[in-house]
């Protein structure tokens, strides 16, 4: 499916993207919802307040207390689109869960989705800041206990200040379910980064990803990680195609936490 996709973006973006037609005029007016924003690279993890329009895949390995491992193929990403000014739909692809435990069955993971309302933005020149409004959630589609018990909602805030070459980002949202609201609670999610452009292409950065529980088997509990990542580009490679990577490491930093640390991989093609 990713393939045959991203080749009929590539001919539409590069092949057909006249000024007079309509993808033409699509693509004029990303850019020119693009251009009131910061130009800030997306974060290995957090998701940004900026629009972005991309083809993403993730690929995360965790390592379990009991030494185990399980592989995460996609993380729940995938195409990224602006229709129209202010507005970002993510439509994400199932991730696939790969595991190392005796008795734990390999399967695809819980459908998301995501959409964005930008309500403030300024780029670099105009007071380099950003606010928007997340609403997102998940369906139970996962095999095999790979996925959730229920439906989600994820109502989310999300903002940004940057000072020159640097800029902090953070993220507040909740993991409400739509029902067995007893058997999963309810869960707060708390990130914050900072980064620092470095150069052209290197943007390093330090994130720390925090949730906490309220209902259900981990309530009270808090779970934090501190992710120092590396992102590489934009790399242009066609037109308005480019190419960023990234990488970094999550490392548990709460006495309570699901997995030790965590290996992250990112590959983005934005257009």
């Amino acid at each position: 499916m990713r393939r045959p996709t991203f080749c009929i973006l590539f001919l539409l973006i590069s092949g057909f993207a006249s000024a007079q037609s309509w993808t033409g005029r699509w693509l004029a007016n990303v850019t020119e919802t693009q251009n009131r924003q910061p130009h800030w690279v997306t974060p290995l993890v957090l998701v940004t307040p900026r629009l972005e329009q991309e083809l993403r895949g993730d690929f995360v390995r965790e390592l379990l207390p009991d030494q185990q491992q399980s592989w995460n193929y996609d993380n729940g990403k995938g195409l990224e689109l602006i229709p129209q000014s202010h507005i970002e739909l993510l439509f994400n692809a199932p991730p696939y869960l790969q595991h190392s435990q005796n008795g734990a069955v390999n399967g695809p993971g819980d459908v998301s989705f995501l959409m964005k309302y930008r309500l403030l933005a300024a780029n670099e020149q105009t007071g380099n800041y950003i606010l928007t409004a997340f609403f997102g959630g998940s369906v139970p589609t996962g095999t095999y206990k790979n996925g959730g018990l229920s439906s989600n909602l994820t109502p989310t805030l999300a903002g940004g200040k940057g000072w020159g070459r640097f800029d902090v980002e953070s993220t507040l949202g909740g993991i409400l379910p739509v029902d067995s609201v007893r058997q999963v609670g309810r869960t707060l999610v708390w990130n914050t980064i900072a980064q620092q452009h470095v150069s052209r292409y290197l943007w390093p950065e330090l994130e720390a990803n925090s949730l906490f529980f309220k209902g259900g088997p981990n309530d009270g509990k808090k779970q934090t990680f501190v992710t120092p990542g590396l992102l590489l580009g934009r790399f242009p490679l066609h037109n308005r195609v480019g190419l960023t990577l990234g990488a970094g490491m999550q490392i548990a930093a709460s006495h309570y936490h699901q997995y030790n640390h965590a290996l992250i991989l990112t590959a983005r093609i934005p257009f």
